[in-house]
């Protein structure tokens, strides 16, 4: 039998052994390349992207810089202060991005039951999703839990919980939520009244590789006539109803900042109380929504602009019918998260680009306004 002493000295040398041994296996972050798409009158140079059904050519060429969204770790990581970073530096540092990853198998859906509660109305829709989706662990997430969540992923960065916690309408806690969970967990958001009509695998084109793309966005409104600005916040509006995320994808890390902050100084002044569901779009909803990911796509921190013949915005994307790639953001066309609305170009539920069905119930909104025709869309 060992001494104590040589059964000590024994343990240290495992010890030591298995730290070396871990630490020079730690996996290096993945860089992310993307491609900066053009105008639609400069055709693209890639015959690889030119074969792809679902990438058209003329918008994309080939990959035009490499950009970190966190650094490669070096050994152990050491803590850092984070009382010192921005919000947007701490949202980084909790949640970093790997574009490489998989896509989280989780489905987070929010309503005031559970499927398990006897007014639970939305059944057909919610089983629908765990049908298309086996071994995805798919959660509806009441308003209590919410919170609980909230706290517990966001317990490091205080401020998001005091700007959940000061919002003063149900949709607008709806709205953050959404974002807020995609961006600490990953995977599918969609909301309670919807149907899977085809699973998240076919979401993505098959030409296009999944290591390299990070979300998955659908548009929600491209309203080609004179008096769009009556019916719609913006000429072309990306939905939130439904998105496919990696966990800190930094569209999500930025929409979490400006909330925040927006909250906050609303709260400091004392004006939160002046938003209404009409300001919802804005503050919250798919205007803000979309207005970030154009951002994002004109972002010089993640693209190499120096190809580009100008900005990226609305003339990009309107009147698509197939899948656009723009860096590590794949677009769907209006059909695909808004099949049957019969107007902007939407074709019906069986076509091969419908993905997810919404009944339009917005149970927050006033009878009148709960039609995708109306303003608050």
């Amino acid at each position: 039998m060992l001494s104590f002493r040589r059964a000590l000295v024994a343990a240290a040398i495992f010890i030591t052994i298995l730290f070396f041994t871990t630490r020079s296996t730690s996996p290096a972050a993945s860089s992310l390349a993307v491609e900066y798409p053009k105008t639609n009158s400069d055709p693209g140079s890639n015959p690889k992207e030119s074969s792809q059904e679902t990438v058209p050519p003329n918008d994309a060429v080939p990959p035009a810089g490499v950009n970190r969204h966190r650094p490669a770790p070096q050994g152990q990581q050491t803590m850092q202060d984070m009382s010192k970073m921005t919000l947007y530096d701490k949202l980084a540092y909790q949640f970093p991005y790997d574009v490489e990853t998989k896509f989280p198998a989780y489905i987070w859906q929010t309503w005031k039951w559970t499927p398990a509660h006897g007014e639970f109305d939305f059944r057909d829709q919610e089983a629908t999703w765990t049908e298309q989706h086996p071994g995805f662990i798919h959660e509806v997430i009441t308003d209590q839990v919410a919170v609980n969540l909230i706290r517990l992923l966001y317990a490091s960065v205080p401020e998001v919980l005091e700007a959940y916690d000061a919002l003063p309408l149900p949709v607008l806690k709806a709205d953050f939520f959404r974002y807020l969970i995609l961006l600490a967990r990953g995977g599918i958001y969609s909301d309670i009244d919807t149907y899977a009509l085809r699973s998240a695998v076919d979401w993505i084109p098959a030409a296009v590789p999944r290591d390299t793309v990070g979300l998955v966005i659908g548009i929600e409104a491209d309203p080609d006539r004179p008096d769009w600005k009556e019916w719609y916040s913006r000429r072309i509006q990306f939905c939130q109803w439904t998105i496919q995320a990696k966990a800190g994808h930094p569209v999500l890390r930025e929409i979490v900042r400006q909330i925040t902050n927006r909250t906050l100084e609303r709260k400091k002044d004392g004006s939160l109380k002046g938003l209404n569901n009409k300001s919802v779009i804005e503050f919250t909803g798919p205007a803000l929504w979309t207005d970030v990911i154009f951002d994002y796509f004109n972002d010089e921190r993640f693209f190499d602009m120096s190809h580009s013949t100008g900005p990226i915005d609305w003339n990009n994307f309107t009147g698509m019918e197939t899948s656009r790639r723009v860096g590590d953001v794949v677009v769907l066309p209006i059909t695909s998260f808004s099949p049957g609305v019969e107007q902007m170009g939407a074709k019906d539920y069986d076509d091969p680009m419908a993905f997810v069905k919404h009944d339009f119930e917005g149970t927050w909104k006033p009878e009148s306004e709960r039609h995708i025709g109306e303003q608050t869309g």
